[in-house]
């Protein structure tokens, strides 16, 4: 027995050792095999990242960078910080392509309101966001922005409160900087050297305010490109009309009137119009159109929310509060206010129907209780987009800019006409 036991000891210790050897070196290769597939995907991943990086991000935030010589050419915003823009490099056939898209934002009518703007993102560059996405016609998506999805896009910020349009010597030690012009030249300047003086084209855009920036730059923009470029302007919801209120004020011209007064806006409006009437008529869009020789579209909702609340039935306008669900959601309008709607859709068409017959001019122009519609997928280029005979805004644009075809769409008559519009809510 007892050798048996010693005799079956010395059996089993090796044969245990080897038990174990064989246990641990199967863990070894697993974890050796897992490390190694941990290393290959590390290595995949990156090589995939590096291929990724080198083409268009569809949905990558854009870096803000502020205006390099903003303190040598004193273009700064009301604040006095440094203006900025947000750029994003073309690639593939868009490399020498520029679609520049300015930021809308109201405007400021006074010295108390421009001091207020100024601890926004719309009157400092300190309050800006530093990453924004770009979609819409900025997007570098084919299938969101089929036309212009690979040009070099910039998306300038607006912090003068005077679309771009203000003079320095209006300052008169308020404490505030109105550099609107100035940062616009510096801007531009600031692009001109990083590639846009090589464009073949071109296509500045702007919503709301921007789209006013862009009708009163228009001509200026396209004299500083080469000759030989296309070069074009779009402006969304940038025509603001000079109706009267349903109190019976003439409010947006007397509101024009004190922004113009107080920005020194009268040098950078076309001076045959300054010479004929006082500058704040020349800061409404039909009298700029009027003069802008660069081929123009105009993107317009009929029933344009922004000036329905600030134009129409602005604030005091209504002190017994008849309109606040209107004001809100169209489809809370009553039979009477409707009427007072589809008039101010009458006055839109009456101002653009002037412009019917010049080829050279574009629009889309739909029936829909919004605001801005470029900037959004959802209302630029997608299956839910708003259509005009089958087109989306997108479409449109592109017939217009690429000479498909001319393109004068206006919708059907009434605000529930169309059922791709994509109505607001604000209630």
């Amino acid at each position: 027995m007892p050798s048996w036991s010693s005799s079956s000891s010395a059996l089993t210790a090796p044969n245990l050792r080897l038990r174990t050897l064989r246990i641990w070196s199967s863990k070894d290769y697993a974890i050796a095999a897992f490390i190694f597939l941990i290393l290959f995907s590390l290595l995949l991943f990156s090589h995939l990242d590096s291929r990724y990086d080198s083409q268009p991000h569809h949905s990558k935030l854009v870096p803000l960078t502020l205006l390099r010589n903003a303190n040598q050419t004193r273009a700064l915003c009301l604040d006095g910080s440094a203006p900025g823009y947000h750029f994003q490099s073309g690639f593939g056939s868009g490399s020498r392509n520029w679609l520049i898209h300015i930021e809308g934002g109201g405007w400021c009518n006074s010295i108390p309101s421009c001091y207020q703007r100024k601890f926004t993102h719309l009157g400092s560059s300190d309050h800006m966001e530093k990453l924004i996405p770009f979609s819409g016609i900025l997007s570098s998506d084919p299938a969101q922005n089929p036309d212009f999805f690979n040009w070099n896009k910039v998306k300038i910020r607006y912090c003068d409160g005077a679309s771009f349009a203000g003079h320095p010597e209006s300052e008169r030690g308020s404490g505030l900087f109105f550099r609107g012009q100035v940062i616009w030249e510096a801007i531009m300047d600031e692009l001109l050297s990083t590639g846009l003086s090589n464009a073949k084209q071109a296509l500045l855009s702007g919503c709301s305010a921007g789209g006013l920036a862009t009708l009163i730059h228009c001509d200026s923009f396209r004299q500083v490109l080469p000759k030989e470029a296309t070069v074009k302007c779009l402006a969304d919801a940038g025509f603001f009309l000079d109706e009267k209120d349903i109190s019976g004020n003439s409010t947006m011209r007397s509101f024009y009137h004190d922004v113009a007064q107080l920005q020194g806006l009268a040098k950078s409006l076309h001076k045959d119009c300054i010479a004929k009437m006082e500058p704040s008529k020349c800061l409404f869009p039909s009298e700029i159109a009027k003069n802008i020789k660069t081929p123009l579209f105009l993107v317009h909702p009929a029933y344009d929310f922004w000036q329905i609340r600030n134009i129409l039935v602005p604030q005091g306008s209504d002190p017994d509060g008849h309109w606040q669900r209107c004001r809100l959601d169209i489809r809370s309008c009553n039979a009477n206010m409707i009427d007072k709607l589809d008039s101010y859709r009458g006055s839109l068409l009456k101002a653009v129907n002037e412009f019917q017959q010049r080829k050279e001019i574009g629009m889309f122009i739909d029936s829909c209780f919004v605001h801005c519609q470029t900037e959004m997928e959802v209302t630029w280029h997608s299956p839910n987009s708003p259509k005009i005979n089958d087109k989306t805004i997108a479409e449109s644009v592109g017939d217009w800019y690429f000479d498909r075809e001319a393109v004068k769409r206006i919708d059907c008559s009434s605000f529930s006409c169309n059922p791709t519009c994509h109505n607001m809510d604000f209630t």
